[in-house]
C-alpha cells in the first residue's frame, strides 16, 4: 500500500507544478486527496441513498436484557452510517500516506486524533442534514455537498495542526 501512496503522490505532485507559486505542495496534496475522497463520498451517498436504501426509512431491531427495542432511521441518515467508515478509512490512509508524511506521531495516535475530527465532522453532517432536509425541505444529496464543504474547511485545519502535527 505504501508503494501505491507513493505513486498517487508522484502523480500528484506532477499536477501541483504549475500551481507551485500559488499554493504549497501540502496543500495541494490535501486538496487532491480530500477532493479524491469527497468525490467518493458523494458517489457513494448517492448511489447508497438511491439504490440501496431506496429512499425508504430502515427500521432496526435489537433487544437489551430481553428487552425488544426498534428505532427507525431516516434514509438520508441511514446512507450517512453506512458511508461514512469507508470514507472515514480512506480519507486516514490518504492523509497519513499523502499528505501530512512530515509527521512523527505514532500511527495509532494519529488514526484516535483523525477519527476524533471526523466524529465532530460527523456531528456536523448529522445535524446539517437533519437541518437542511427535515426542517428547510431541501434534497438530501445538495444538503450533503453543501454541509461536506463546511466540514472540509474544519478538517483541513484540525488535521494539520493537531491529527498530524509535526512534534
Amino acid at each position: 500500500m505504501k508503494k501505491f501512496a507513493q505513486i498517487l503522490t508522484k502523480i500528484i505532485d506532477f499536477f501541483h507544478r504549475p500551481f507551485d507559486k500559488w499554493i504549497s505542495e501540502q496543500l495541494f496534496r490535501y486538496a487532491a486527496c480530500g477532493g479524491g475522497n469527497l468525490v467518493l463520498d458523494w458517489l457513494l451517498y448517492f448511489l447508497i441513498y438511491n439504490f440501496v436504501i431506496g429512499h425508504e426509512n430502515v427500521s432496526i431491531q435489537f433487544s437489551v436484557f430481553s428487552i425488544p427495542f426498534e428505532q427507525v432511521i431516516t434514509p438520508h441518515i441511514a446512507t450517512l452510517c453506512i458511508v461514512f467508515p469507508i470514507t472515514l478509512l480512506t480519507g486516514f490512509w490518504l492523509q497519513k500516506y499523502v499528505t501530512f508524511t512530515q509527521s512523527n506521531l505514532h500511527g495509532a495516535r494519529q488514526l484516535l486524533r483523525y477519527i476524533l475530527v471526523v466524529v465532530i465532522n460527523l456531528a456536523v453532517n448529522y445535524y446539517g442534514l437533519k437541518l437542511c432536509v427535515e426542517i428547510w425541505g431541501w434534497y438530501p444529496t445538495p444538503s450533503k455537498m453543501l454541509i461536506t464543504i463546511v466540514t472540509v474547511i474544519i478538517s483541513y485545519f484540525c488535521q494539520k495542526y493537531y491529527t498530524f502535527r509535526k512534534n
